[in-house]
């Protein structure tokens, strides 16, 4: 029997086992959503923009593990689904983004709402295809949907001409993965490089396990785990790594990098032997590769994109391969050589890391009269059991999440590490409900990212996604005015904002809980108040401290032991090499 190609593309997206396809209608997708309506066989979410749908798809994602699924329609529809497609390219997400096109005969002729949607998507996918022909539409979402979630995962663009959704044809849908003669990712390390990486590791005198989103994606926390523990060394964690190694382990020193603690970021810069895995050594990593190299290193790099290793930093031993197999085979060889390091070296560097850690690099002292953001963070940590999904925009908000929430789990920390899209947050916190409802889900935002797709609340409403926003707003566009006090002599140009919505009432005016929270001893309170509301979502509007600032921080020049450190360091003049580090690093003349 034939079917239409609007048939094809549902048909072939419920035998890839897609739960949930976000998206927003339009005139070029018109017979995929007849076919939706028709067919049944997954549910649609309709957001209130085409941004929202692919970042909701996107942390649909990242939280269950399967390939995400967003529907647009051509022009404007696919225009704006590019900046959730290049954040979910920084960050190595697995999506299949079907946009539609105008009829075939019609390309290239300035059609109605006409755009080259390969074109402008080609720098931030994985791959796309331009269907023209109904015969290549069943190959060609099969190849999308194994592209994207195979090797180093990505978004896959497949933009459907619409005579092709109402062209007819035979369904046939392809069982196994195809045949890609351009497209074979390594998955198997070399086995003479890691017979390498463990007899280096073996002769460190100050080993380090490095390692970031990778192994979230590779689904290799446990194998990352039981390395870790296996050798007893320290390690630290990217932005995107955080969760994979249980953040109340002693081994395990904090985040590294730009906002990254005391401790992982002078264990990074003195170790001699670093094992990175899944990770790229980033500029919000270790920012200078001159700097970072100034003190002798040798480095073991593991990742299944051969691209992504010396990218920035010299890898003395790389391994292309899936991190999960090769953290499995390394450990199989350590045990089987019964490989140990120098027990008095070994003790000595742990002495020198606990030095660093004892000097509390994140402590803070609550404040009587103003809410402080770590105190936020803190206590939804403590009254969730750290085991909360959460989601975050992108700012100041965003590092205090991630230095004062102890994440234990991979996929339990959703954001926009590649790109640092504002707006993310809530339609993350929906794709992340609908992958697991069982766990609470919680938006940390701030008054300027929320606003970017704000209108989200109306789908939230829609489908009953119960999900927690924490605002921390303190009326600046924080991490800006930061930047702007450190570097550009206070001038705070454009970062405040002066006419700013009645968040509770907005809420309320959506059809949901609205909450402003403005002394520090109602924090606890109003918290357990909104997780209590389980079928309800909440907007909790916490006025925070304007000009709190996030430390440590290294500038943009520094390096990654030129850190500028909280006050309560600062003010200490008992150890000269922390004010040493701090002088340098509030050097004015180092303008980023």
């Amino acid at each position: 029997m034939q079917i239409s190609g609007a048939q094809i593309v549902v048909q072939s997206l419920k035998a890839e086992g897609v739960e949930y396809v976000f998206g927003y209608p339009g005139g070029a997708v018109l017979e995929i959503y007849d076919a939706i309506y028709q067919l049944h066989k997954f549910e649609h979410i309709l957001t209130r923009h085409e941004q929202a749908a692919v970042h909701a798809a996107d942390a649909y994602a990242r939280r269950s593990g399967k390939v995400g699924v967003a529907l647009v329609t051509s022009g404007p529809g696919a225009t704006n689904a590019i900046t959730g497609i290049a954040t979910a390219y920084t960050d190595s997400v697995p999506l299949v983004v079907i946009s539609g096109q105008v009829s075939s005969s019609m390309i290239g002729s300035d059609a109605f709402q006409e755009i080259d949607m390969v074109g402008i998507s080609r720098p931030c996918v994985k791959h796309n295809f331009l269907v023209t022909n109904i015969d290549d539409l069943a190959p060609s979402i099969k190849k999308a949907f194994q592209i994207a979630r195979s090797g180093r995962p990505g978004p896959v663009v497949v933009d459907i001409a619409k005579d092709v959704t109402q062209a007819v044809a035979k369904f046939s849908y392809p069982q196994e993965d195809l045949f890609i003669r351009s497209y074979q990712p390594v998955v198997q390390g070399h086995v003479g490089q890691i017979k390498k990486a463990v007899q280096m590791l073996a002769a460190a005198k100050r080993p380090l396990v490095y390692f970031g989103g990778g192994v979230v994606l590779g689904n290799a926390a446990t194998e990352l785990t039981n390395f870790v523990q296996l050798l007893d060394i320290p390690c630290t964690a990217t932005l995107m790594g955080l969760g994979a190694y249980p953040s109340s382990d002693r081994r395990f020193l904090g985040m590294l990098g730009m906002h990254g603690t005391y401790e992982a970021n002078l264990a990074m810069q003195n170790a001699d032997v670093i094992l990175a895995v899944g990770a790229r050594f980033d500029d919000r990593v270790v920012s200078v590769p001159a700097k970072f190299l100034e003190t002798p290193k040798k480095i073991i790099h593991i990742d299944i994109d051969p691209s992504s290793i010396a990218k920035r930093v010299k890898a003395d031993v790389p391994i292309v391969g899936d991190v999960k197999q090769v953290l499995q085979e390394m450990a199989g060889l350590w045990r089987k050589q019964e490989l140990q390091f120098n027990p008095a070296a070994l003790e000595k560097w742990w002495q020198t890391v606990e030095s660093w850690r004892s000097r509390n690099c994140l402590d803070f002292e609550p404040k009587e009269n103003v809410i402080l953001p770590q105190q936020v963070i803190r206590t939804l940590a403590e009254l969730t059991g750290n085991r909360a999904v959460i989601t975050s925009d992108v700012g100041q908000h965003q590092m205090f999440a991630a230095q004062y929430y102890p994440f234990e789990e991979p996929r339990q920390w959703l954001n926009s590490g590649g790109l640092g899209t504002m707006g993310v947050g809530l339609p993350f916190a929906m794709g992340a409900y609908l992958a697991d409802p069982s766990r609470d889900v919680c938006c940390i935002t701030g008054e300027g990212s929320i606003q970017m797709n704000i209108q989200e609340m109306s789908t939230c409403l829609q489908y009953n996604l119960p999900v927690k926003v924490i605002c921390l707003n303190n009326g600046y566009l924080g991490m800006v005015r930061q930047w702007q006090e450190l570097y550009y002599s206070n001038r705070e140009s454009e970062t405040y904002l002066q006419s700013l919505p009645d968040f509770v009432k907005l809420a309320e005016a959506y059809g949901h809980v609205g909450m402003r929270i403005e002394k520090p001893q109602d924090v606890e309170g109003a918290l357990r108040e909104a997780l209590a509301l389980k079928d309800r979502f909440v907007f909790m509007d916490f006025l925070t401290d304007p000009k709190q600032n996030v430390f440590p921080m290294v500038g943009n020049g520094k390096g990654l032991s030129e850190m500028v450190l909280p006050p309560h360091m600062r003010e200490s003049r008992a150890d000269s090499d922390v004010n040493e580090v701090t002088d340098r690093a509030y050097d004015k003349r180092s303008v980023p």
